[in-house]
C-alpha cells in the first residue's frame, strides 16, 4: 500500500469516528442546536475546543511557513513578527471578556446581533448579521481552502483527482457531521480535535530537535544566528510594523471573536458569567504559549529543510521579467521547487522526508484543524441566517418539522456557497493565506466593529431609514480607496489596522446622521 493510499484511508477512519461521536453526543437531550440557547457547557471544555476553532489549518500551515519567507522589508525573512499580532489577539481577549460578555450575559443573548436590533432597530439587527454571515463564510473558507489545497497537491492529484471533486468530499464530508450536532457535540469534538492538533505540534517538534542533535535552547539560538527569531520589526512603513500589527491583533480578535456569533455562542453556553470568563482568559494565555510554539515550528523546519539540501535562491518570470525569492530543493537541471511559505509543512510532510510516522502525524494534525473552523462556520452561518434574517424562533405559522426542513435546506445551501467560495480562493492562490485572511477581515469585520462601538460608546439612535445600511456599505470602500491611494502614493503599507480604519470610518458615519434629540438609552 503506497502512502497516500494509507494516510487517505487514514483520513477516511477519522471523519468515520468523528461522525459516530457526532451521533451520539446528538441523541443526549442536553444537545441544543445554536439555534437555541443553552448555558450548561464546561467553561474548561469550551476554552480548549475554542483553541481549535480559532486555530485552524492557518496556524497549523502558515504561520510556520512565515518564519523563513522572505519580506521585502527592512527584515530579510518574516521571522516571529507574527507573534506581535498573537499579543494583539491576548489584549482583545480581555476587552471581549470584560467589555462583551457582560453586555451579553445580561441581556441574555440567543444572537448577538439581537443587541444591535434592541439598541438601534431592525435594520441594524439584520445589517450585523449579514456582515457576520459574509465575513464568517470567507474567513472559514479561506481556512478551508489551505487545507484542501494540501490534501490535493500532495495526495489526490497523483490519482487523477480534481480539485473541484476534493473540494466538494471535503464539505460533504463537513455537511454530514454538522446536519445533527447542536452546541455540546461541536464543543465535545472540537475538543478533541484540538488535543490531536497540539500532540501533533509537539510530536513533530520533538522529531525535528531529536533529528538535529539540538535542544530546544540551541536550536533557538540556531534560529537567532539566521535572523528567524526577530519579533519586533521597527519599520514605521511596513505592513507588520510592531505597534500597529499589536493594535490591529486586538480589534481583530474584538471584531473577529467578540462580535462573532459562532464564537460567542460558545461562550455563553457557559453557565454563568464568571466561569465564561474563566474561559476566555484561560483561552487567551493557551494561545500565547501554543502560536509561540507553531512559529518554533517553523524555524524548525527550515533548519530541517538546510539541512536535507534545501536552499534559497530566485527565479525570474519569463513574461513579466519580475524576479521572486524562493526555497526549497534543487531539481537536476538546477531549478528550486518552491516550498517557501504555506506549502513548507506539507512538502517536507508529504515528500517522504520525514518517516512516515511524522506524515501520519502532520495529517491528524492537520484534519483536526480543518473540522473545528468547518464545522462550526457552517453551523453559525446557518443558523445566523434562521435566527436574525428569517427569525425562525418566533415563527409561530411554521411546525417545528417544517422549521428543521429548512434550516436542512439553508445548510445544503450555505455548503454551495462555501464551495464556490472555495473555488475562488483556489483561483487567487494566496501562498501565505494567513495576512489575507486579516487582510478581507479588516473590510467586512469593521462596519461590526463601528456598529458595536457605537452603541456601546454613545447614547445616540439613529432613525434615519437606511442610514446604517448606507454608511456600512460606504465604510470598506471609502477603506479600500484609503489602502490603495496610500500604498501608490506613499512608502507607507496599511497591514492589520485596516480594521481599524474602517470601523472608525463607520463610527464617524453614523455619528454624522445620529438623531440628536435623543440621547438616552435603557
Amino acid at each position: 500500500m503506497s502512502t497516500s493510499t494509507l494516510l487517505l484511508l487514514f483520513v477516511f477512519v477519522y471523519f468515520v469516528g468523528l461522525l459516530v461521536i457526532s451521533y451520539f453526543t446528538s441523541r443526549n437531550a442536553d444537545n441544543q442546536s445554536f439555534f437555541i440557547g443553552n448555558r450548561k457547557s464546561k467553561w474548561w471544555l469550551v476554552a480548549f475546543g475554542m483553541i481549535g476553532t480559532s486555530l485552524s489549518g492557518v496556524t497549523f500551515i502558515s504561520v510556520p511557513g512565515t518564519v523563513g519567507k522572505m519580506t521585502e522589508g527592512a527584515y530579510k525573512f518574516g521571522g516571529f513578527e507574527y507573534y506581535m499580532l498573537v499579543i494583539g489577539f491576548f489584549i482583545g481577549y480581555f476587552i471581549v471578556a470584560f467589555v462583551l460578555l457582560p453586555l451579553y450575559y445580561k441581556m441574555n443573548l440567543t444572537s448577538i446581533y439581537t443587541y444591535l436590533g434592541n439598541r438601534f432597530n431592525v435594520e441594524a439587527h439584520k445589517i450585523g448579521s449579514i456582515f457576520f454571515i459574509i465575513s464568517r463564510s470567507i474567513g472559514a473558507t479561506a481556512r478551508l481552502f489551505l487545507v484542501v489545497n494540501v490534501l490535493q497537491i500532495f495526495l489526490l492529484s497523483n490519482l487523477g483527482v480534481p480539485f473541484w471533486v476534493t473540494s466538494a468530499i471535503i464539505l460533504i464530508m463537513v455537511l454530514l457531521y454538522t446536519f445533527e450536532g447542536g452546541v455540546k457535540t461541536i464543543v465535545i469534538t472540537d475538543t478533541l480535535q484540538t488535543s490531536f492538533m497540539i500532540l501533533s505540534l509537539v510530536g513533530c517538534i520533538v522529531y525535528i530537535l531529536s533529528h538535529l542533535n539540538l535542544s530546544a535552547g540551541q536550536a533557538y539560538d540556531v534560529l537567532a544566528s539566521k535572523d528567524y527569531t526577530h519579533i519586533l520589526n521597527t519599520d514605521f512603513h511596513s505592513k507588520t510594523y510592531f505597534l500597529k500589527t499589536i493594535l490591529g491583533g486586538m480589534f481583530i480578535t474584538i471584531a473577529m471573536t467578540g462580535l462573532d456569533q459562532e464564537m460567542m455562542q460558545k461562550n455563553i453556553s457557559v453557565d454563568n458569567l464568571h466561569n465564561s470568563k474563566k474561559n476566555m482568559l484561560t483561552f487567551a494565555v493557551t494561545l500565547l504559549l501554543v502560536n509561540f510554539a507553531f512559529l518554533f515550528l517553523g524555524g524548525l523546519l527550515y533548519l530541517f529543510a538546510q539541512s536535507n539540501g534545501a536552499e534559497y535562491g530566485q527565479i525570474v518570470d519569463i513574461v513579466s521579467g519580475k524576479t521572486s525569492n524562493v526555497f526549497g530543493f534543487k531539481d537536476a537541471a538546477g531549478n528550486i521547487t518552491n516550498m517557501m511559505g504555506d506549502d513548507l509543512f506539507p512538502y517536507l510532510s508529504l515528500n517522504n522526508y520525514f518517516p512516515i510516522f511524522i506524515a501520519v502525524i502532520f495529517i491528524i494534525g492537520l484534519i483536526s484543524a480543518l473540522f473545528p473552523s468547518a464545522d462550526g462556520a457552517l453551523t453559525a452561518v446557518t443558523s445566523s441566517y434562521c435566527v436574525d434574517l428569517l427569525n425562525l424562533n418566533e415563527d409561530e405559522k411554521r411546525s417545528e418539522k417544517q422549521k428543521k426542513k429548512l434550516r436542512m435546506r439553508i445548510h445544503l445551501i450555505f455548503t454551495v456557497i462555501f464551495f464556490v467560495l472555495i473555488m475562488i480562493f483556489k483561483a487567487i492562490d494566496d501562498k501565505s493565506i494567513v495576512y489575507l485572511i486579516m487582510e478581507v477581515a479588516g473590510y467586512t469585520y469593521g462596519p461590526l466593529l463601528g456598529l458595536f462601538a457605537f452603541g456601546i460608546l454613545t447614547k445616540y439612535q439613529i432613525h434615519k431609514k437606511y442610514g446604517i445600511l448606507v454608511v456600512t456599505l460606504l465604510a470598506p470602500v471609502l477603506t479600500y480607496l484609503i489602502n490603495h491611494f496610500v500604498s501608490e502614493f506613499s512608502t507607507y503599507k496599511i497591514g492589520v489596522e485596516l480594521i481599524i480604519i474602517n470601523g472608525l470610518l463607520t463610527f464617524i458615519g453614523l455619528w454624522l446622521i445620529r438623531f440628536k434629540g435623543l440621547k438616552l438609552v435603557k
